[in-house]
C-alpha cells in the first residue's frame, strides 16, 4: 500500500513536475531521436542493408554525419511541450489520487495509483500529440537528408497549411493508447518502489538521491516496457506520407507484421530502455527535489 506522507497537492505536482519534465529532456533526448530513426527507417530493397544495423550503429552514424547536434535534433518542440506536459501529466496524477480519497489521510491501494497515472495519461494527450508529431518528422529528415522543415514553427506551419488542425493532431488514437496504460504503469511503480526502498517507520521525503534515482529509473522501464509496441506503431504512422494509412493504426499493424514479423513492434528497444533509466531517474529526481522546496516555500499551496 501507499503511505501518503502528506495531503496531496495537485498544484504543487503541476509545478514540480514541469521542472522533472525539463530534466528528462535533456537526460533523454539523444537515446530517443536514435529510437525514433530506428523506429521508421525505410525496409531495405534486396540486396541492401539497413540504414542502421542497431542502437550503437545509428549514435556512431549520427556523430560522424551530423555531429554531437543530430543527437539533440527536434529537442525545441519537446522542451516548448514538455514543462507543460511534464506539469499536467503530474497534476493528473495528483488530482486522480485526491479524487480517489475520502480523507486526507487515507491509502491508496496499487490499483487505485495505477488509475490515477492512466488519468495523467489523458490529460497530456493534447499536447503530447502535436510535440511527437513535429519531434517525429524533425527527427528523422535528418536521416533521411530529405529536409523539408526548417524548425519546429515552420513545421507546425505547413502541417496545418497542408492538412489543417487534423495534420497537426495526427496519432491522437495511438498516442491515448500508448500513454494510457503506460502512464499507470509508470506512476505505480514509482510509488511501489518508493515503499519497498523507503524504511520502516521513515517516509517517503526521507529518501535518499541514489534511492529515488533507482526509483525513478525502474519506473521509467515498466513504463516503456507497456509503451514500445504502440510507439512504434505511432512514430511510423506519424511520419508517414498523408494517406499511406487509410484506416489509421490497422493498416500500420497490419503493414509491420506482415512485412517484418511481431518482433518489429520492438523496434528501437535497446535505444528505449537505455534511454528510459537515466532520463525517468532524472525527472523524478527533479520532481522530489522541486516538491522539497515547494513544500518548503508554500506548504499550504
Amino acid at each position: 500500500m501507499s503511505k501518503q506522507p502528506q495531503p496531496i497537492s495537485p498544484l504543487k505536482n503541476f509545478f514540480a513536475g514541469g521542472f522533472g519534465g525539463v530534466c528528462l529532456v535533456f537526460a533523454g533526448h539523444p537515446l530517443d531521436t536514435i529510437k525514433v530513426r530506428l523506429q521508421t527507417q525505410p525496409k531495405p530493397k534486396p540486396g541492401e542493408r539497413l540504414m542502421y544495423a542497431g542502437t550503437i550503429d545509428c549514435c556512431k552514424k549520427t556523430l560522424a554525419q551530423e555531429g554531437v547536434k543530430g543527437l539533440y535534433k527536434g529537442m525545441a518542440a519537446p522542451i516548448i511541450g514538455v514543462t507543460p506536459m511534464f506539469a499536467i501529466c503530474f497534476f493528473g496524477f495528483g488530482l486522480g489520487k485526491k479524487l480517489q480519497q475520502r480523507s486526507p489521510d487515507d491509502i491508496l491501494s496499487y490499483p487505485q495509483l495505477f488509475a490515477a497515472g492512466t488519468l495523467s495519461g489523458i490529460f497530456t494527450t493534447a499536447i503530447m500529440t502535436p510535440g511527437e508529431r513535429i519531434k517525429c518528422l524533425l527527427q528523422i529528415q535528418a536521416s533521411t537528408g530529405n529536409v523539408k522543415y526548417n524548425g519546429p514553427m515552420d513545421c507546425v506551419r505547413q502541417l496545418y497549411r497542408e492538412s489543417g488542425i487534423r495534420g497537426i493532431y495526427k496519432g491522437t488514437a495511438l498516442t491515448l493508447m500508448r500513454d494510457v496504460p503506460a502512464s499507470g504503469m509508470y506512476f505505480m511503480s514509482y510509488e511501489w518502489l518508493k515503499n519497498l526502498l523507503t524504511p520502516p517507520g521513515k517516509s517517503h521525503n526521507e529518501l535518499s538521491v541514489p534511492s529515488v534515482l533507482f526509483a525513478g529509473g525502474m519506473a521509467g522501464i515498466f513504463n516503456w516496457a507497456v509503451a514500445i509496441p504502440p510507439d512504434v506503431l505511432k512514430s511510423r504512422f506519424q511520419t508517414a506520407p498523408e494517406g499511406k494509412y487509410p484506416n489509421g493504426f490497422r493498416d500500420v499493424l497490419r503493414e509491420l507484421i506482415r512485412e517484418e514479423g511481431v518482433r518489429s513492434l520492438y523496434k528501437g528497444f535497446t535505444a528505449v530502455m537505455l534511454r528510459a533509466f537515466p532520463a525517468n531517474a532524472a525527472c523524478f529526481l527533479g520532481f522530489e527535489l522541486a516538491m522539497k522546496f515547494l513544500n518548503w516555500a508554500a506548504p499550504n499551496l
